[in-house]
């Protein structure tokens, strides 16, 4: 919804803003949804509003609703007032997803600081792949505009690797950056970018552009999906000797957890 309602005010050639902004609609309606349906008590939702001063969630349900009021009027009437109205809701509601995120202070995938920035930025490209997908691939403004979040994101994410690094998370965690599955998406994503440029250059027109969009949407949600499902361990207390019967622990000898010998004779 924030790029449709910027492009549709900002770049030449873009694509209506009506359908953009009803898929937009949908899939924020969807996703709360989904929200609602995994409460324990789903009759009691209404508590999601009560902790505004303290919940990032909270302030994410109560900016919803202006959000699908305001772009349900931008796209009947697509006034530059309601469009406007729309895209900064947007932006505040992007902004709130992902610092919902950052306050997951027991998982240090989700609790880095450039977890924020890397939501952010995976937010804009995914929301031009969608616009040049419906209709917009024959906007060079707009396959642009696509391109520059894609190589934004793909700063934010590297940024976002090296400060898991030099926090020392957990080994899992960082596991993923070498993962096959991960190096075949950021290849993809190279893909993606590649055709963005060509479609710019003049070869293969909106065809180009839209297959780069439907790949920069594509590895945007797989690279989400691993962050929220594969690499979200905790740091904790590790055992890095199982205790066995009969034989003597660390403390019983004098040695410290986890040091050569600790657990054995």
């Amino acid at each position: 919804m924030l790029v449709s309602a910027l492009a549709a005010l900002l770049l030449p050639g873009s694509p209506p803003p009506a359908l953009p902004l009803l898929v937009g609609m949908a899939s924020v309606a969807a996703g709360l949804s989904l929200v609602w349906l995994e409460i324990g008590k789903p009759w009691r939702a209404l508590n999601v509003f009560f902790h505004p001063q303290t919940s990032w969630m909270t302030r994410e349900g109560i900016v919803a609703g202006p959000l699908l009021a305001c772009t349900a009027a931008a796209a009947w009437s697509g006034s530059a007032a309601t469009l406007l109205a729309a895209a900064l809701l947007g932006a505040l509601y992007l902004y709130c997803q992902a610092r919902i995120l950052r306050a997951s202070r027991a998982i240090p995938a989700w609790s880095h600081p450039r977890v924020v920035p890397l939501m952010l930025t995976c937010g804009l490209a995914e929301g031009c792949a969608a616009l040049l997908l419906l209709g917009g691939a024959g906007s060079p403004a707009l396959t642009a505009l696509a391109l520059a979040a894609a190589v934004a994101r793909e700063l934010a994410r590297e940024a976002y690797r090296r400060g898991l690094v030099a926090s020392a998370a957990p080994a899992p965690t960082l596991a993923w950056f070498t993962h096959p599955a991960t190096r075949v998406l950021q290849g993809l994503r190279a893909v993606a970018a590649l055709l963005l440029l060509a479609a710019l250059a003049g070869w293969g027109g909106g065809a180009a552009a839209a297959l780069g969009g439907a790949l920069l949407l594509a590895t945007g949600w797989a690279l989400k999906l691993i962050l929220i499902t594969r690499a979200a361990y905790r740091r904790g207390a590790q055992m890095l000797h199982a205790p066995v019967r009969g034989q003597p622990s660390a403390a019983s000898v004098g040695l410290p957890l986890g040091a050569p010998g600790a657990g054995r004779r």
